[in-house]
């Protein structure tokens, strides 16, 4: 099964973000989406997954039109982390991770043992199980996002779509969460993911779609894209270039001046 979209025209009904966008995911795989703020990529993330309606081109999802699905059978088969969740009622933990298992029931309906046991593996698997009889809105900030991470594993979907997965998160659960992503994808997720940090691409992806004012810079393998003349074409700054001697694993890091102003 794949997720795509097709020469792609992305934006809003006062203007146009992007245009002829060619974007794939396939099941077992991990897809970075690079960029500079602003430029297009939460627009195209909303558009992969029927959010917001291409301007022109197509979204298809398992060679059938996104738009012929019903919204359950998309839950089914899309789960989507934003950025940022307000909170506004005192729901539990565990409350906000059933909360995906709609997908597979209804609003109304209680929550079975089925779904109380995928809820509590998506717990342990983020390591939040500790935190399921919490308030959702007085845990931190990175506590909500494993949380939403487990909401969306509870959904049993085959994609996985994550908007700055890592942005509200400490170190230490930064590599958590990439450890995931990358658990996901070998257990057969399709995971796509926005990042400001080409290191989490460079460890955590298969490939890279580079994306700067809505046009597509560069997009293939990690390998063959995330180097230093792409990256900074793609951010207009400059970057710098690290190699572990022993590994030759290499890392990226924004170049800056000794003096303001040089």
């Amino acid at each position: 099964m794949i997720l795509e979209g097709r020469a792609l025209t992305i934006g809003y009904s006062d203007r146009t973000v992007g245009e002829n966008l060619d974007v794939q995911l396939a099941k077992g795989e991990v897809l970075a989406l690079l960029g500079p703020n602003g430029g297009g990529k939460t627009t195209l993330l909303k558009t992969l997954l029927g959010l917001l309606a291409p301007k022109s081109g197509e979204v298809r999802l398992g060679g059938r039109a996104l738009l012929d699905y019903t919204d359950r059978e998309r839950a089914r088969l899309v789960a989507y982390v934003p950025q940022s969740h307000s909170a506004t009622f005192a729901f539990s933990v565990e409350t906000i991770v059933l909360m995906g298992r709609t997908a597979h029931g209804n609003l109304f309906s209680r929550p079975t043992a089925q779904d109380r046991a995928v809820a509590a593996r998506a717990l342990e698997r983020f390591g939040i199980s500790h935190l399921a009889e919490r308030p959702y809105t007085m845990i931190s900030g990175g506590e909500r996002q494993l949380a939403l991470l487990a909401r969306a594993l509870a959904q049993e979907p085959h994609f996985i779509v994550l908007d700055e997965p890592t942005a509200s998160l400490d170190f230490g659960n930064q590599g958590k969460v990439m450890r995931e992503i990358r658990a996901l994808a070998a257990s057969g997720h399709g995971v796509l993911f926005t990042t400001h940090d080409p290191n989490h691409a460079l460890r955590a992806a298969d490939r890279a779609f580079l994306l700067r004012e809505g046009v597509r810079i560069a997009e293939g393998t990690v390998a063959g894209v995330l180097n230093r003349a792409q990256l900074e074409a793609l951010y207009g700054s400059p970057v710098e270039t690290v190699a572990d001697p022993v590994s030759g694993a290499v890392a990226f890091l924004p170049g800056w001046t000794d003096k303001p102003g040089e």
